[in-house]
C-alpha cells in the first residue's frame, strides 16, 4: 500500500486497473484534454458506463475538496506528508510550504515558522 501511495504506477495492476488509474490521472492533471477516446479506451477494459459515470464524480469529487483544503489552508493529518508525489522530476513540484501554513485566522500551524 505505501508503494501506491507513493506512485501507483510502480504497483503491478491488472490491465483494466491500470486504464482506469491512466484515466484518473489524466483527469486529474489535465482534465481539458479528455477525449471520447478516453471513455472508448476504459470501455475496452470492460468498464460501464456506469462504472465510468462513479469514477468520474469520485475522481472529481476529490479534486475539488483537495482544491477547497489547499485555499483554506487547511492543516494536512499527521500521516500525509505535505508534498504527495515529491521526487517525480517529470512533474512540477509545489512551492516549499505547501498548504498554507497559516490559517484564516492568521494562527500559525505548530512549528511553521
Amino acid at each position: 500500500m505505501e508503494a501506491f501511495a507513493r506512485d501507483w504506477r510502480t504497483v503491478p495492476l491488472g490491465r483494466p486497473d491500470q486504464v482506469l488509474f491512466e484515466f484518473a490521472d489524466k483527469l486529474t492533471r489535465e482534465p481539458w484534454t479528455m477525449t471520447e477516446a478516453d471513455i472508448e479506451r476504459l470501455r475496452h477494459e470492460g468498464w460501464t458506463d456506469e462504472h465510468i459515470s462513479d469514477a468520474v464524480q469520485i475522481i472529481g469529487y476529490f479534486n475539488y475538496i483537495n482544491r477547497v483544503a489547499d485555499g483554506l489552508g487547511v492543516d494536512l493529518e499527521d500521516v500525509m506528508t505535505p508534498q504527495p508525489g515529491a521526487g517525480r522530476s517529470s512533474e512540477p513540484q509545489p512551492a516549499q510550504g505547501h498548504r498554507a501554513p497559516g490559517r484564516l485566522d492568521g494562527s500559525r500551524r505548530p512549528g511553521v515558522e
